[in-house]
């Protein structure tokens, strides 16, 4: 009497399910945690399991040894998925992960050394404690925000503040690990966005009213943590233009004449006033000070912080400017 074998119990929300044999613990081979994959001819079968059409969404390859494996679909535009797969502690090092799809995947403490994973997908992946010395991480994409970002944010919904801080220093953790990779591998413009979500990190560990949080939130809005010079110039531009604003209302002295804002002017002459108002903002925002037009009472409040403002802000921006045009 022949035995019917079932198959794979493994089935997820989205439909995608397993067609494999199943064992004796109703998931097949690869989709059974409770079996470590690290018999010396486990990586070519597994190869042979992806090129065959194998269900490689949620395999456990759990401490599996796994080095030097390929995991490119060749001479294909698609890209094999291992989305939800536990590669825990997995030896992927040297690995050819090229475009690998590994959405919401554990690679907690997985050996990525030397491995390829140019433009491998990690959206909203483990990547806490991942070996990444000489792997290739051009055009990687882990996603808007890390998986332990996402956790925190729900933590803190829920007011669980210490579990949010928790995560949020594993997610600066992930972050600082992928900009020291993307240093070595010499992707700065990628370093430089890793560093800023880093510091974003350690900014939401802190009190939420401190004065520490508060002045690192200024400088992300002002130069995001001297990564985006464009910020600086949209800010000098903000400010040039709430100045005039207020030197339209203030009033200026053009060759002993006030000028100042009056509903009884006509649009013209107010319009007039405006553009005068902003070519003053802009000369006193650079410091240049031709002369031509003189602040009266409270414009001379705002003038000088504008005029402290603007040295300040200009050499910031030179600042950052050289940093990012020299690496």
């Amino acid at each position: 009497m022949d035995e019917t074998r079932t198959a794979c119990c493994y089935q997820e929300i989205e439909g995608h399910c397993c067609n494999e044999p199943a064992g004796p613990s109703g998931l097949c081979y690869w989709h059974d945690p409770a079996i470590i994959k690290n018999h010396p001819d486990d990586r070519e079968k597994f190869e042979q399991f992806a090129r065959n059409g194998g269900m490689l969404r949620g395999v456990s390859l759990r401490r599996a040894n796994f080095e030097g494996i390929d995991l490119v679909k060749h001479h294909s535009k698609t890209s094999f998925d291992m989305s939800h797969a536990d590669l825990y502690r997995a030896n992927l090092s040297g690995a050819h992960m090229f475009n690998l799809r590994l959405a919401q995947a554990n690679l907690m403490k997985a050996d990525l050394r030397d491995a390829n994973l140019h433009r491998a997908g990690l959206h909203s992946a483990n990547l806490l404690g991942i070996k990444w010395n000489g792997a290739k991480i051009e055009n990687i994409q882990v996603g808007h925000e890390l998986k332990q970002e996402q956790m925190a944010h729900e933590a803190e919904r829920l007011g669980e503040t210490e579990i949010a801080r928790d995560y949020f220093e594993q997610a600066e953790e992930i972050y600082r690990d992928l900009r020291k990779a993307a240093e070595r591998e010499g992707l700065f413009g990628m370093s430089g966005q890793y560093i800023r979500h880093e510091l974003t990190m350690r900014r939401r560990q802190m009190p939420r009213f401190s004065i520490a949080r508060g002045v690192s939130k200024l400088i992300d809005l002002f130069c995001g943590y001297g990564e985006a010079p464009l910020r600086v110039i949209g800010f000098s531009g903000v400010l040039i233009l709430i100045c005039a604003v207020c030197y339209c209302f203030t009033g200026l002295n053009y060759d002993g004449q006030l000028l100042v804002f009056e509903p009884t002017n006509s649009p013209a002459e107010n319009l007039s006033l405006f553009f005068n108002c902003l070519y003053y903002s802009v000369v006193t925002f650079t410091t240049l000070g031709y002369g031509d037009f003189t602040p009266v009472g409270i414009s001379r409040a705002i003038a000088a912080l504008e005029a402290f403002s603007g040295s300040f802000t200009i050499a910031l921006f030179v600042v950052v400017f050289v940093k990012k045009m020299t690496r």
